[in-house]
């Protein structure tokens, strides 16, 4: 290709070059002028350029003097940089070309200014953009400035710091100034920087407003007709914890429900969704007014990071070499266990899938976003099969997302079922009704006994005993509800102050079925057990 670095240019290639016209890549200039330096300096903050000397603006050729001085005056003004231009000079016939390769010490200047290529001709940088330009190329990274808005008494909390301590390996009895100290998180005055304030945050988006993540689920494979949103704006380990918390409740759960004491098997591997989930929270650009979106789709999950990738890597880097964004911030996330070493993200996450029997992640980038997407594995099949094909569609009712107990075909839910129905035929199946036991939680158990009639939340923390609605929420609701077994009666405004929460037909069946074992533990003289 003309004018391409370490290629010498035919007289050919040069007319074609010069045929083609000024462009954003390309610069003609009759003499090496004042305006030489400018144009010389915005391809260096650039992706590079040629400048041809000895062509006017019009293309015609007008030819360079003497081809020997006019090459150390290019290398003079080169080398007066801030810091030294690298280029390559080259005669071609009358014409000398200069050719500005890609520069890794961005930003430059000359005089005391810096310029950027702007279409066809160049202007002089903002103090803004410089500032800018030094976060894009790494020269200054954004975690490390300090954070004005955080103060030491007003932000730093007791509890939040206790938690951060025992993560971060530190003595107890260290005092916290010290220790931030020694872990870089304070500047030389002993400010926080937003690395701190972002770990220590009680609410990051006092820091940074788009700082938090954005979690949605959606009923089917597009972005529309959302099931639930929320955002999660704690401090990022916190954040981290607990997006990983509601993705695992919204993916599938397979059971061994012939083991006693079985655990769940995710459908996708949870180590894998952490390193995503941490390495979006690492790597983002904290500059961005996006945020870190998690979507979970009925075929997939998704965890999209703005900021693209860092100056210096291509996608075709991912999984060999990291250049962190965000260093300060990424090695305190790896002191503290939530992310590993710089570089292999990538290539451990493929492994855990490739090791789990799923499909390897998919990496998708843009300009503005780094996307990783985790293809969900067909419904998943119950082992062993062979006893009742109704046992395996009414666990896989009982475990599967809200919207898919909704759909089961042949009975809408809030219709009674048949009490000689065989989907529900737990008398005939003893084992059975230690798997529903067994597979639900003690709280979700507790939530199916209180529910004899349709309630609002107040009545239903008053039946339970409890004074906390989020402990009510994550606990006893959402999973009751991702299981099938309760629906609201307003199901088209969640939020509705006449919103009331009822048992589905299943919900009712496994009501029925712990009434029936606290009586027979009550007749053989056991007495109650309570939610066991």
């Amino acid at each position: 290709m003309p004018g391409t670095v370490g290629f010498p240019l035919t007289r050919q290639e040069l007319l074609d070059l010069i045929a083609a016209g000024e462009s954003p890549e390309v610069e003609f200039q009759r003499s090496l002028g004042q305006d030489f330096g400018r144009e010389l300096c915005a391809f260096a903050n650039g992706d590079g350029g040629t400048i041809l000397l000895g062509v006017s603006g019009s293309g015609e050729v007008v030819g360079v003097g003497n081809h020997g001085r006019t090459r150390v005056k290019v290398l003079t003004v080169a080398r007066s940089g801030d810091p030294s231009i690298a280029v390559e000079v080259e005669s071609v016939g009358d014409v000398m070309r200069v050719t500005v390769p890609p520069q890794k010490y961005k930003p430059y200047s000359i005089g005391w200014r810096a310029f950027v290529r702007d279409g066809t001709g160049s202007r002089r940088l903002t103090n803004a953009e410089i500032k800018d330009l030094y976060y894009t190329v790494g020269r200054a990274h954004f975690d490390k400035e300090p954070c004005k808005a955080f103060s030491m008494k007003a932000h730093l909390k007791a509890d939040v710091w206790e938690r951060f301590i025992g993560r971060a390996k530190i003595p107890e009895a260290m005092h916290s100034i010290l220790a931030l100290r020694n872990l870089g998180l304070v500047d030389n005055e002993d400010r926080m920087t937003y690395a701190g304030a972002w770990l220590l945050a009680g609410d990051i988006r006092q820091f940074t407003e788009s700082a938090h993540v954005s979690c949605a689920l959606f009923r089917g494979t597009e972005e529309a007709g959302s099931l639930e949103r929320q955002d999660f704006h704690g401090s990022l380990p916190a954040i981290a914890d607990e997006v990983l918390a509601w993705v695992l409740r919204r993916i599938n759960v397979q059971f061994s429900i012939w083991r006693e004491n079985a655990e769940g098997r995710p459908e996708l591997p949870e180590a894998a969704l952490r390193e995503a989930l941490a390495n979006a929270i690492a790597h983002r650009d904290y500059r961005s007014r996006d945020h870190v979106r998690v979507r979970v789709f009925r075929d997939r999950v998704v965890i999209s990071s703005p900021g693209g990738l860092p100056e210096g890597m291509s996608e075709g880097d991912l999984g060999t070499m990291s250049v962190p964004r965000n260093p300060l911030l990424y090695n305190m996330l790896a002191r503290m266990g939530l992310v590993g070493g710089i570089g292999s993200g990538i290539r451990r996450m493929k492994a855990l899938c490739r090791e789990y029997g799923v499909l390897e992640p998919r990496i998708d980038v843009s300009g503005a976003d780094v996307t990783i997407s985790f293809r969900r594995p067909p419904a998943i099949q119950l082992e062993p099969s062979g006893i009742d094909d109704d046992f395996a569609a009414m666990q896989e009712s009982l475990f599967a997302p809200q919207d898919a107990a909704k759909e089961r075909p042949g009975r809408p839910v809030g219709e009674v079922s048949d009490p000689g129905s065989p989907s529900l035929r737990h008398r005939d199946h003893p084992g059975l009704t230690r798997a529903w036991e067994r597979k639900t939680t003690v709280q979700v158990r507790e939530l199916v006994r209180v529910l004899d009639r349709a309630r609002s939340r107040v009545e239903i923390l008053q039946g339970l005993g409890l004074r906390n609605r989020s402990n009510l929420v994550v606990n006893y609701m959402r999973p009751a509800l991702d299981a099938g077994l309760i629906e609201m009666t307003i199901p088209d405004k969640p939020t509705s102050g006449r919103q009331r929460y009822r048992l589905t037909p299943l919900g009712r069946e496994l009501r029925l079925v712990l009434e029936e074992r606290a009586r027979a533990r009550e007749a053989s003289g056991s007495g109650p057990r309570g939610a066991e």
